[in-house]
């Protein structure tokens, strides 16, 4: 009896390992991506080997993303949408920014946290990578309404930046606009946040409850990484009310780009950062699951689906970088002044 107790036990063990392993195989063939568990495998992939990322730079980065100067008023950083300390977003449905202003395209501000993993930044994919991402809301009216001649006035007539980026460039550097914004990027670039998830990915088979291995086969065979797939489980362009009319589509004039594609938000810290959808207008999670079930996919999925669903999506919360507001250098006289027209 013990010898059939004990073969029964074995053949269970075995038969869960099986399905373990199945389901780690089946999330791969279905797009998913682990980021890699070492620093020098994460490096490989966030590195440019012709603006290499160096802890002067990313030291400097850091500063000028938290630095409130760089907008018309002096009152909004880059930090302001993408705060560090909420999920790198601000947790209100439509950014606000220079004199109080709302976006005028209702459109919310996406996590800045694993973005270096995006294919394309803003909604509309307009940008191609982060430096270039960085260089828009800086000027943009309705953010920090900053023209990039003010910009590199502030930075240039304060010597202790002049220095960093000196100490980060070498002496010759030309502190222009696109340096100034470049640099935030490679600070931006190391915000990357590795998950429970990412451990799964990478042959840790224990590392994500059954629950939550019950909520992936969930999200797997919905269809949820025709969408949401690859190392940021998002970033990439994709048509958007595919099977139905997206039910706040009249909350702002967004439609996407010229060919009504729309930016696939990452779904990593995304317990962090509701509200959901470009007009953030829905602030359950499972209800924006059931949401992309009906306008992307065509199917209902019920508040059991959604709930198992939800379960996996908590195990994408990641290991934030520690990050230590940095004291800003002070202005001079020459600096110039906030302005808020």
């Amino acid at each position: 009896m013990k010898l059939v107790t004990s073969l029964a036990v074995c053949l269970l063990g075995a038969s869960s390992l099986f399905a373990d392993s199945s389901l780690l195989t089946k999330a791969k063939k279905s797009g998913l991506e682990a980021i890699p568990a070492t620093k020098t495998e994460i490096m490989k992939l966030i590195d440019d080997k012709n603006d290499p990322i160096t802890d002067a730079k990313v030291e400097l980065g850091k500063k000028l993303y938290f630095d409130p100067r760089l907008s018309k008023s002096n009152l909004i950083s880059c930090n302001t949408c993408h705060n560090l300390a909420l999920g790198g977003a601000d947790g209100v449905p439509a950014a606000i920014g220079h004199g109080w202003t709302a976006n005028p395209h209702h459109l919310n501000s996406p996590t800045v946290y694993n973005s270096v993993f995006f294919k394309a930044q803003f909604w509309d994919g307009r940008s191609p990578h982060l430096a270039d991402q960085a260089q828009g809301p800086v000027q943009a009216g309705p953010e920090m309404a900053a023209p990039a001649p003010l910009v590199e006035q502030r930075i240039n007539s304060i010597p202790t930046y002049v220095e960093e980026f000196k100490g980060a460039y070498g002496k010759d550097v030309k502190i222009d606009f696109e340096k100034i914004t470049a640099t935030i990027a490679t600070f931006e670039k190391t915000l990357v946040t590795p998950s429970r998830f990412d451990d799964y990915l990478n042959g840790n088979e224990k590392a994500l409850s059954d629950e939550e291995k019950k909520g992936l086969n969930k999200f797997i065979d919905k269809g949820c990484t025709s969408c949401h797939n690859g190392i940021a489980l998002g970033g990439t362009m994709q048509p958007f009310q595919v099977a139905a009319q997206y039910k706040f589509t009249n909350v702002g004039d967004f439609k996407g780009d010229s060919n009504g594609m729309v930016k696939t938000p990452t779904l990593r810290n995304i317990t962090e950062t509701a509200p959901y959808f470009h007009n953030g207008q829905i602030w359950s999670l499972n209800e924006a699951v059931k949401e992309m079930g009906s306008v992307q996919l065509g199917i209902q999925i019920s508040d059991a689906d959604a709930a198992e669903i939800v379960t996996f999506l908590k195990a994408l919360k990641g290991t934030k970088p520690e990050i230590v507001y940095p004291q800003l250098p002070e202005s001079t006289i020459e600096t110039e002044k906030p302005s808020f027209d």
